[in-house]
């Protein structure tokens, strides 16, 4: 073989061989400052959070005192006496629960109805103004950053104690994390039936509702099933701050240390938050085409 074609001793397969270790050097060297990077990143956040191994095994043995303190005694009568003695407020709890429900729904519906508007609007590719974009893109962001127990501070002292803090609270902030992810859904879409119908003469909204809404229609679906499933989860701790639903007789029955009512609120909220989310995922998959998964 001649040296022009790579002959191992030519300068050519040298050069190439040389080029592989520089890339390689380089590469170590990229790995080398990220790990550092990393390993200096976790070790200041651990310090100013006061975390280590010592506090985590400390803190084990309390966390199974407190699990053992809130568990009812059972056994001492019958089944069925013991789990009425335990869940004794269980038709008002249920109510409660409807009413965590009811929030959840509610705002998923008024946020979800906000996240549609601006969501087209934020969306880069078929936005009708670049200035409206960007405001829309940051009112959503404003929407999602602030934390909603926050928004439900505010609404409390707005609209007084009850769901409607809560429901807006829940709302507003749906609203900005669902805008987010339609509007990224829209930039991902085949713009071809849009360009189809402003060649017809279609507007704006026209476009949105005919040929760009069906595109993304399932997962707009598939968004907002889960953000329904997010808000039941919220809707459970608005009760912390007033703002209604079973959260809030979750957090007098830990302020005033009834131990078993803890467990028994604690159980009924996991129960109602795994049937939800049970339900939207089977709602999900019919929706889209797909088999239920047994």
């Amino acid at each position: 073989m001649s040296p022009q074609h790579g002959h191992p001793g030519s300068g050519a397969w040298q050069d190439f061989c040389a080029q592989q270790q520089r890339a390689r050097v380089e590469q170590y060297r990229v790995w080398m400052v990220g790990s550092g990077v990393f390993l200096a990143l976790f070790l200041t956040s651990a310090y100013l959070s006061h975390f280590s191994p010592g506090r985590i095994a400390e803190g084990v043995p309390k966390v199974h005192e407190y699990i053992v303190k809130i568990l009812p005694e059972l056994g001492v009568t019958t089944f069925r006496d013991d789990m009425a003695y335990w869940f004794y407020a269980f038709p008002d709890w249920v109510k409660l629960l409807g009413e965590t429900l009811l929030m959840a729904y509610v705002a998923t519906l008024l946020g979800t109805l906000g996240a549609l508007v601006l969501g087209f609007v934020a969306a880069r590719n078929v936005g009708p103004s670049r200035w409206l974009t960007a405001l829309s893109r940051r009112l959503l962001e404003v929407a999602r950053t602030v934390p909603d127990l926050v928004y439900a501070l505010i609404f409390v002292f707005a609209f007084g104690l009850g769901p409607l803090a809560g429901i807006l609270a829940i709302a507003v902030h749906s609203m900005g994390a669902s805008g987010k992810l339609f509007s990224e859904a829209i930039e991902n879409v085949d713009l071809k039936p849009l360009d189809g119908l402003k060649a017809a003469g279609g507007n704006w909204v026209q476009g949105m509702r005919f040929a760009v809404f069906p595109l993304v229609l399932p997962s707009l679906v598939s968004y907002t099933l889960w953000r329904f499933e997010i808000n039941v989860r919220t809707a459970t701790v608005m009760g912390i701050v007033g703002a209604g639903g079973i959260g809030q007789e979750l957090i007098t029955a830990i302020r005033m240390l009834y131990y078993e009512d803890v467990s028994a609120l604690i159980l009924l909220i996991v129960i109602t938050v795994s049937l939800t989310d049970m339900v939207c995922e089977r709602i999900r998959h019919g929706f889209i085409g797909k088999e239920n998964l047994s």
